[in-house]
């Protein structure tokens, strides 16, 4: 990439200071991801309720549990191509629009159907796919560099947000409202989006990269609140704008390579052990379901302090380093959960504070995988890249809290003899995905921390941009 020139329509965005109107973006972007996450994690523990009531084999739970994995991945991909053909903002509004009417659907489905119950799950995770891809790569292309590795990263702690509303709100409410009624909190993301549509812009590098350049230009007097006569206008189109096909992201073979293992890896960890862990606490210590859900709070909220400490963290290490970091602190913390998980230390569950420190390590290092594959792939493929790591997402999805329903056996009634047995090898498994992580960001990744988000695929440039104060700062 060119050195960035003085009058130059992207230069003066890099200059754009943190105002008012893009902390008002940013915020709305988050919320996105905190509402369509609230909608995924929920289901952890409407499944722990309703499997005993409906009677649900592990097969039928895993089918329900697994169906937003299978939606997210095809919203991901689908979401990251025409993000990059239609823009990114468009995305992120339909997808929380469908995202919002399957979580919501799901209260009013009748006792027993949890064929209907996978279907909506699907919606759902199609939906939160092509919202939260675009949405983050629209964070990482509307942040200056000199800020993007700390903000981007803290965008993503909008996931864990998310993941913590759901166990707070169960803890809370689920003895007054009902699975049913936790459920229909599933529509509160509609409002998100419709505030989306009215206030947010459309990326200004992407408009740049489709040629649409007058609207670029607008958009960055308005975050800059400059008259427009003081933004320059660039006077050449690109040669090749943002396309929908996904066939360009091979490419770059070790980049492709290293985003379907860390994302993947990273995922079904995740939700391998979200997913299923209300369950496992709740038999393996003889519990209900809400005061499991009152344990995950804490699992929850250890991922949130995980993502602020790695984004903060991102520029000292670098993206690289940190990557590292996260997948083996990853790989420790659940093969400590799988050999100690029927220990009690002074009334203290080992397996429960070893997922805590999972969720501190595997959370945390999503707050720097996220913003990483668009900064690394640019921003003629940013969304694209996006959705493929979202789409590795979604295969975790899958393959997380699939494992332990084909270890326990699938047609194994829950109860907590099937569930304990399955626990050792299950989360063993899930420890090995850490340490793919950790080994993939070791021999393919290369590091993108203080370099300017492309806009093509070529590698990262160095920033050359002078930090300035602009009016409106």
């Amino acid at each position: 990439m060119a050195t960035a020139r003085s009058d130059d329509l992207l230069s003066v965005l890099e200059q754009c200071p943190l105002n008012g109107r893009y902390w008002a973006v940013f915020g709305l972007l988050s919320a996105v991801g905190v509402v369509d996450f609230f909608d995924f994690f929920s289901v952890g523990f409407l499944v722990a309720v309703i499997g005993p009531q409906w009677h649900l084999t592990y097969g039928a739970t895993a089918a329900i549990l697994l169906g937003g994995g299978i939606g997210a991945i095809v919203g991901s991909l689908a979401g990251g191509a025409l993000g990059d053909l239609w823009g990114r903002k468009t995305m992120v509004v339909v997808g929380t629009f469908i995202c919002a009417i399957g979580a919501a659907a799901i209260a009013v489905i009748p006792a027993g159907a949890w064929v209907q119950f996978a279907v909506l799950r699907f919606f759902v995770g199609f939906g939160l796919g092509a919202s939260f891809a675009p949405a983050t790569t629209m964070v990482v292309e509307m942040t200056p560099t000199r800020h993007r590795t700390v903000v981007s990263s803290l965008f993503v702690l909008s996931a864990s947000v998310g993941g913590f509303l759901a166990s707070a709100t169960v803890a809370a409410l689920l003895g007054l409202i009902g699975w049913r009624g936790i459920a229909a909190l599933g529509l509160v993301p509609v409002l998100v989006g419709a505030g989306t549509l009215l206030i947010v812009p459309e990326s200004a590098r992407w408009l740049t990269a489709k040629g649409r350049l007058a609207e670029a230009r607008a958009t960055v007097a308005k975050l800059l609140h400059l008259p427009l006569s003081e933004v320059p206008l660039r006077a050449a189109a690109p040669a090749a704008p943002p396309r929908a096909s996904l066939v360009e992201l091979y490419a770059r073979p070790a980049l492709f390579w290293m985003t379907l293992l860390t994302w993947g890896g990273a995922a079904t960890a995740a939700y391998g052990m979200s997913l299923w862990g209300p369950t496992i606490i709740a038999q393996l210590m003889r519990i209900p379901v809400k005061q499991a859900a009152h344990f995950f709070v804490y699992v929850s909220a250890a991922g949130i302090l995980g993502k602020i400490l790695f984004s903060f963290a991102a520029p000292l290490f670098g993206r690289r380093r940190l990557g590292q970091i996260h997948g083996f602190g990853t790989f420790l913390a659940l093969a400590t959960a799988a050999y100690f998980h029927s220990l009690l230390l002074g009334g203290i569950s080992i397996f429960v504070v070893a997922l805590a420190v999972t969720d501190f390590f595997n959370a945390g290092g999503f707050s720097n995988l996220a913003p990483y594959t668009p900064e690394a792939y640019g921003v003629r493929m940013g969304a694209r890249a996006s959705g493929l790591g979202q789409g590795a997402n979604g295969a975790g999805k899958i393959i997380g809290p699939l494992s332990l329903a084909l270890i326990a056996g699938t047609s194994n009634v829950l109860k907590p003899a099937a569930t304990e047995a399955a626990v050792f090898p299950a989360f063993i498994f899930l420890a090995c995905c850490g340490l793919a992580i950790g080994l993939a960001f070791t021999f393919l990744g290369r590091e993108t921390h203080g370099k300017a988000v492309p806009q093509d695929a070529e590698a990262s440039a160095p920033v050359t941009v002078p930090v300035a104060t602009t009016p409106g700062a």
